[in-house]
């Protein structure tokens, strides 16, 4: 009984600093930011006088915060498409045992290495309207495929040209994640299934289709989970490679809540889209954790 108790405290003692610094630098600065959300603090010094929802209401109709959600949308949808199908093909190419496989999967996983601020300073040159791709470009007379890339404003509908470059940098920094996921994944399927397959005269085209995708499904899911939660909250890439963007082209909540709250001293607004982007985050985390929850009571 002794000897339990104390098997007790000493993890207690070793799990309390974690939780204390979870609930201090995660739960208690929520709720601070929900407070300041509702509070009249307009400049340097805190003012914590009640304001109600006068801040929800002028971030709600700020035409720059819509551009934000319309920008995140597309950001996420091509995003998460893109390094999901890349991590998908590189993985499978591995999978099928090519020659050199640990050379091609550093070089896949590279970039995972890389900090996203030197990722967007240095997507920030390649696209670059006078050198880097258009140079190239010009170089081999494909003078009509230049462009101004994320220097560009026009739009597609509501879509924002200038974000194509964005998506490119993002999946190409995070397709070697979903890529070691789905090569975790084909490794642990059994080798026997996909013999017998072949042996009844599937083809690799029927085998991807019906054998090896329904078995990855729960990693797409968990792809996207991640991914979805990276785009949701993207910052230091696209601040360092393109800001906001010409007419806020490129522009994203988080940079839009930076410069609210250290720019224009509106710390009440800049909360506001905090707290906007938390809920935004909890509509795709919570449903994960509830599924996983359930999983395991099952």
């Amino acid at each position: 009984m002794v000897a339990s108790r104390t098997e007790r405290l000493k993890a207690i003692a070793v799990v309390a600093p974690s939780v204390g610094a979870i609930l201090l630098f995660v739960y208690v600065f929520i709720g601070w930011t929900v407070r300041t959300s509702f509070s009249q603090w307009r400049g340097i010094l805190p003012d914590y006088t009640f304001a109600g929802f006068d801040n929800y209401i002028a971030v709600l109709n700020s035409p720059r915060f819509m551009i934000n959600v319309w920008n995140t949308i597309f950001f996420t949808a091509f995003f998460l498409l893109t390094t999901i199908a890349l991590g998908l093909l590189m993985a499978y190419i591995l999978d099928k045992g090519v020659r050199g496989e640990n050379f091609f999967r550093t070089v896949y996983l590279f970039p995972m290495a890389i900090s996203f601020v030197v990722t967007g300073v240095a997507w920030r040159w390649i696209f670059n309207p006078t050198v880097g791709v258009n140079a190239i470009l010009q170089t081999v007379g494909l003078d009509a495929l230049v462009w101004g890339w994320h220097t560009d404003p026009s739009r597609l509908g509501t879509f924002h040209l200038a974000l194509i470059p964005v998506i490119i940098a993002a999946s190409w920094q995070l397709s070697g994640y979903t890529m070691a996921m789905f090569l975790a994944g084909l490794r642990g399927i059994p080798a026997d299934l996909i013999e017998q397959a072949r042996i009844d005269g599937a083809s690799e085209f029927f085998i991807f289709r019906k054998i090896l995708f329904p078995l990855l499904r729960p990693i797409v899911f968990a792809a996207m989970i991640v991914l979805g939660h990276f785009s949701l909250k993207i910052f230091d890439l696209v601040y360092t490679m393109t800001g906001s963007g010409p007419a806020f082209s490129t522009d994203f909540p988080a940079i839009f809540m930076y410069e609210r709250t250290f720019r224009a001293n509106q710390y009440g607004q800049g909360a506001v889209i905090a707290v906007a982007m938390l809920l935004l985050v909890s509509v795709v985390i919570v449903p994960y954790l509830a599924s996983t929850l359930r999983k395991e009571k099952a």
